[in-house]
């Protein structure tokens, strides 16, 4: 039997994966904690005993698309190949990330629409305001980028925040109508991403 923290880290992964998969289908106001603890054969006591409200299970979806999407990322904007290679790499892994939870990623914009609602606390606001500025600093990853290759010339000198911010909204625009086939593999999914992306950057170029 796994040890109690172990136990318990995976019946919170459980409730952020399906509270991803509901917020995406049913929208974050439609969706209810019954919704959530039904899909996974839950109790809503499970529920509660991890989050204290259905914003703040919103909110941890949000850290962990924005934590994972990192992850993905990071390796590849530190790597030491061109800034026109890292700018691919980093991109494809960000789609390939938004394609394969792709209820994570819907989850990030519909946090940043709640955050006007008169109903967030004041803790869950500081938390809204740290992940809105951890989304900056990931946008930073791509800018930086940009900002060598235009340095280079292997990019056209134009403003590198509006081509980061340019390059970043047309991939996760994507999100508006992939939707996996059930025998779709990996493989497969991170070709797509890659035709996208080449697609894309060919405008910065």
């Amino acid at each position: 039997m796994a040890p109690e923290p172990e136990r318990t880290q995976k019946s919170r992964e459980r409730i952020l994966d399906a509270a991803a998969d509901a917020f995406m289908l049913h929208g974050f106001r439609e969706t209810t904690i019954d919704d959530v603890a039904q899909s996974i054969g839950a109790t809503k006591g499970l529920i509660y005993y991890h989050f204290r409200s259905k914003l703040d299970i919103l909110l941890a979806v949000y850290e962990r698309g924005m934590e994972r999407a990192e992850e993905k990322v990071q390796p590849h904007a530190q790597d030491s190949a061109s800034p026109a290679e890292r700018l691919r790499a980093m991109s494809v892994a960000h789609l390939v990330n938004i394609m394969t939870f792709l209820g994570y990623h819907h989850v990030i914009h519909q946090a940043v629409r709640e955050q006007n609602s008169a109903a967030v606390k004041p803790r869950q606001r500081e938390a809204l305001d740290r992940l809105n500025e951890q989304r900056s600093q990931f946008e930073a990853l791509f800018r930086a980028v940009i900002e060598e290759g235009i340095a280079e010339g292997s990019f056209r000198d134009a403003d590198p925040a509006l081509m980061a911010r340019t390059l970043l909204s047309s991939i996760n625009a994507v999100d508006n109508w992939f939707r996996p086939r059930a025998d779709q593999s990996a493989e497969e999914i991170e070709e797509l991403a890659g035709q996208i992306v080449d697609l894309i950057l060919h405008g910065i170029r």
